[in-house]
């Protein structure tokens, strides 16, 4: 039974950082407010940016089209493996210095990957920008979480149509940038690193005017009080596998939709311009969707429209990607308007900025491992068939149970209150 001494101690686990002065403040605001969004911006392009040019990057390198499936399992892959790492780091030097850092290896490794000579170096410096992109993924929404509290739900519309924004920009032009710097792969590819030197630097500027405290002053570790264990949590692992599903079906689509129109007979630009279409439906509904999502509490609405909006898109492509294609795109880009959603649970499922951390951490790293498999999958089963039926109607199947993890995670609770408190010292 909780006491209004349980409740003053909760209240000074939980440390506020130090205000600043007024005016330095407001630039504070503005410039984190910046940051989060160019930070989503460079989230993406390192993935989008390759879809287009992937048979010239593979005719280049000699890579095969194993290896191409390969490739598209890789962002899941890093998500996984490096986002794990992020709340560790954020304890550390603090989450606005790891996404400063995130976005250094985003700038390092899209720039270095477009002189690769070879597919083993090229895959290696993709990793590189992964990780970058792994930490901030984690991190970003424990940024709006601590320091836009009160604004969570409009927060994470500007960071999903900040990222929606990235995305479809990448996809519509990279290959009409690779044509103007004479038509080379590496050029198109190698561009989208002047965006991440961008956020580097304002990321920078955060941090030398945030100047947060180490973990050693104690502000991170004891942001929760007792430690929740939160692998017994039922809704963090209803979302990490309704995020899992959704990154199977997102990935597959980045990696492997300008093939589906192409082998339909739409052009390569074309293609790259109906990639963009998927993401680009996604920026004014990933704005506007966190919102109402916020606001309502309770988001298995909007789980179940989304899923069958991507039921009805893939069925379309398997069946008539050369006619109405922009309308196939369109539903396919609602659909991926799950992610945004998925975002939005995470900062509502957990009370304060150390718990959405871990949720953070756990529903995507263990969401991302469950969704490497689908993009290798989709490629082997296209690869053995020789058309796209069977793995489009694999990614329309998928969103079935999708729908039932996400109607799970949408769920109107906490996981502090569904798990034992357990001490900081067990």
């Amino acid at each position: 039974m909780s006491t209004a001494a349980d409740t003053a101690t909760h209240r000074r686990a939980e440390p506020v950082p130090a205000a600043p002065p007024p005016a330095r403040a407001r630039l504070l605001v503005l410039l984190l407010t910046a940051a989060v969004a160019l930070a989503a911006v460079n989230l993406r392009p390192v993935v989008t940016s390759l879809g287009p040019l992937l048979d010239d990057v593979r005719a280049d390198l000699g890579m095969s089209a194993g290896t191409a499936g390969l490739l598209t399992a890789v962002p899941s892959l890093c998500f996984a493996l490096f986002g794990l790492a992020a709340p560790a780091l954020a304890r550390r030097i603090g989450p606005i210095a790891v996404v400063a850092a995130g976005m250094g290896a985003i700038t390092l490794g899209v720039a270095a990957r477009s002189f690769a000579g070879g597919t083993a170096v090229f895959l290696l410096l993709t990793a590189v920008a992964l990780a970058g992109v792994a930490v901030s993924n984690v991190l970003l929404p424990v940024v709006i979480k601590r320091y836009f509290p009160h604004r969570v739900g409009p927060m994470i519309g500007l960071y999903s149509m900040a990222l929606s924004v990235g995305t479809s920009l990448a996809a519509a032009a990279t290959v009409p940038l690779a044509a103007a710097m004479g038509g080379s792969w590496r050029a198109g590819l190698g561009i989208w690193a002047v965006l991440g030197g961008a956020a580097v630097l304002l990321w920078l500027a955060v941090a030398l005017l945030r100047r947060e405290p180490s973990a050693a002053a104690g502000e991170e570790p004891a942001a929760d009080g007792p430690r929740v264990s939160i692998v017994r949590s039922r809704t963090a692992w209803a979302l990490a596998v309704f995020l899992g599903l959704q990154a199977t079906s997102a990935y597959a689509t980045m990696g492997w939709l300008p093939k589906i129109y192409q082998d339909a007979g739409v052009s390569d630009g074309a293609s790259g311009v109906l990639l963009a279409v998927v993401m680009a439906v996604s920026v004014p509904a990933s704005f506007v969707l966190p919102n109402l999502a916020a606001r309502r509490g309770d988001q298995r609405l909007f789980v179940v429209v989304l899923g069958l909006c991507g039921i009805a898109g893939y069925s379309g492509l398997a069946f008539a990607a050369g006619t109405a294609s922009w309308l196939w795109a369109g539903l396919v880009g609602l659909s991926m308007c799950a992610f945004p959603l998925a975002l939005t649970m995470i900062g509502l499922r957990a009370r304060t900025p150390g718990g959405v951390a871990r949720l953070s951490a756990f529903s995507q790293s263990v969401g991302y491992l469950i969704s490497i498999p689908g993009p290798i999958l989709v490629g082997a089963v296209y690869q053995a068939t020789g058309s796209w039926y069977l793995p489009l109607g694999l990614l329309a199947l998928l969103l079935v149970p999708q729908m039932v993890f996400g109607a799970m995670a949408g769920r109107p609770r906490h996981i502090e209150d569904e798990l034992p408190r357990v001490p900081a010292n067990a």
